[in-house]
């Protein structure tokens, strides 16, 4: 009984989702503005192994600091990632709220998109990305964009969120022991459709590569570079930051191609532009990267 009782308050649990949910779209606007940066602090505190996660990936960024710092910029981190979903959840309430975002860089993804091919978004566990991506539709209302997800250790957390995602337009693929060579991600590309896969997480099961980032390595998913190669369709990565109350801005950087044949080399060089995008973006926005894993 306690076992199971513990499970359903786990941090991640369906419970807290739930609770979490109603008070972003359903609560008063002055609690979704306020609220998640205290709530965001709270399970800092309540989770010191993931806090030090936090800080391991704040000293590689930002090297060593006085701990009154670093302590600040963990829960800076936490309070950014209650933010972040919290403005995501209150989405599922399309009618109430509305995102600003800035993009940056669209012409990157005009220039991949142009012969009407279908396009790979490298994403991260950035701020918001879910809910800045939503601004690349606005413009491609016919390229349907499916998200490829690696499934939650609760899986009923997991379908409330997947219900949320598909509020704000996108279809849901579950990751499995090699989702991304899969026929359906391959038609779906070959028929024009978006795909948008994260490069932080390389689940056990999964192929990676591991690639130099801020002095550690990153171990990168070898699947959407192995995607690349099968359909002739280019990379581009999309990395995203909050400035504000249900603001964000989303970058775009050049797109990535990979031979249809590639080698090691080729792949590795590939994996590598891929993650110095992504260590450039979280090393101007450490606290804005949510890797907790």
């Amino acid at each position: 009984m306690l076992t199971g009782l513990r499970d359903k308050l786990r941090f991640d649990a369906s419970f807290w989702r739930k609770l979490a949910w109603y008070g972003a779209a359903r609560g008063p606007t002055w609690w979704l503005r306020y609220s998640p940066p205290g709530i965001g602090v709270v399970f800092a505190a309540a989770l010191p192994d993931k806090r030090k996660v936090v800080r391991d990936n704040l000293r590689s960024i930002l090297g060593s600091r006085p701990a009154i710092r670093e302590h600040a910029d963990v829960a800076r981190t936490f309070a950014s990632f209650a933010s972040s979903l919290a403005d995501g959840m209150a989405l599922s309430e399309r009618d109430r709220y509305a995102p600003t975002v800035d993009v940056i860089g669209a012409e990157h993804l005009e220039r991949a998109a142009a012969d009407g091919s279908g396009v790979i978004l490298a994403t991260a566990h950035t701020a918001g990305w879910e809910t800045a991506v939503t601004a690349l539709r606005r413009g491609y209302a016919d390229r349907k964009v499916l998200v490829v997800m690696h499934r939650e250790a609760d899986g009923q957390a997991g379908a409330m969120h997947d219900a949320w995602r598909r509020e704000l337009g996108f279809e849901i693929v579950h990751a499995g022991e090699d989702p991304l060579s899969s026929l359906p991600l391959l038609r779906h590309l070959r028929e024009g459709g978006f795909v948008a896969v994260q490069l932080d997480r390389s689940p056990e099961g999964i192929r990676g590569r591991s690639v130099p980032f801020h002095g550690r390595t990153l171990r990168v998913p070898e699947g959407p570079f192995q995607l690349a190669a099968l359909t002739g369709c280019p990379i581009v990565p999309v990395f995203s930051r909050r400035t504000g109350f249900l603001r964000y801005e989303l970058v775009l950087r050049p797109a990535i191609r990979v031979a249809r044949r590639p080698d090691d080399h080729e792949l590795d060089r590939a994996v590598q532009h891929a993650a110095s995008s992504l260590a450039e973006h979280v090393g101007a926005h450490p606290t804005q990267w949510f890797h907790f894993a």
